[in-house]
């Protein structure tokens, strides 16, 4: 079967390239077909051009640039949209997602219908000590309010078979910014998928700058998951 990795960019221009050519070095030795699906949020820097001058012709990239949209979460469905692998596998463009555990995420789909790249598991971790604690933190509060099994809501590394994400309703998902993760999971326990989480390990960004701002992120989220509780509390989302 056919794999999509999806990417969405915004000021990635140092990143990018690099980042799919890892991913080609991971998989070619695996003999996995897969296509690399670039969604660009028009980046002043130079990302998408970045992408055309070095795959120019490889038909195994493909580069879309949304001039009329921006966001995190749309650009994802807009990627799952414009793609056509049977398994969908979703990551950051700024190397906190490790392409090395692609075939990992792959190869456990056979047993598990969602595959968690997770930083809160043995061998995974960040770099980053006040962003992993903090993180932590607030994974364990989502535990809590939620009372599900997966320990890091937040990752956004995740494959899954592109049927049973489209079985979900995506409206109810693909907005805001990394919550729509959350709002990911929180419908397929409820739906009783199993998931696995395996160990990644977060590096600091080696070029650019982060689009995450610490605390307008916290209001951003905490105010999806009230929202989240009230709609699962009244039978709207499922």
């Amino acid at each position: 079967m056919k794999t999509s990795i999806i990417l969405p960019t915004y000021n990635e221009k140092d990143n990018i390239t690099e980042l799919i050519q890892a991913i080609f070095n991971t998989l070619e030795p695996e003999n996995l077909p897969f296509e690399v699906v670039v969604v660009d949020d028009n980046s002043p820097d130079g990302t998408a051009e970045a992408v055309r001058g070095q795959f120019a012709g490889d038909p195994r990239v493909k580069l879309f640039v949304r001039t009329n949209e921006r966001g995190l979460a749309t650009a994802i469905r807009y990627g799952i949209e414009h793609s056509d692998g049977d398994i969908l596998v979703f990551m950051d463009t700024d190397f906190n997602h490790d392409p090395a555990i692609i075939p990992q995420m792959i190869k456990f789909l056979e047993y598990y219908d969602i595959i968690i790249g997770s930083r809160f598991v043995m061998a995974g971790g960040m770099e980053d000590r006040f962003r992993q604690f903090s993180s932590l933190i607030y994974n364990y509060g989502i535990r809590l309010l939620f009372g599900t099994p997966v320990h890091d809501n937040l990752s956004g590394f995740f494959s899954i078979y592109r049927d049973k994400l489209l079985s979900m309703d995506l409206d109810q998902i693909y907005y805001g910014y990394g919550d729509y993760f959350i709002r990911l999971l929180m419908v397929a326990h409820k739906r009783g998928y199993n998931m696995l989480e395996i160990p990644v390990f977060y590096r600091l960004r080696m070029h650019g700058h982060s689009k995450t701002q610490f605390v307008s992120t916290l209001i951003q989220y905490t105010t999806a998951l009230l929202v989240l509780r009230f709609k699962l509390w009244t039978g709207r989302m499922r």
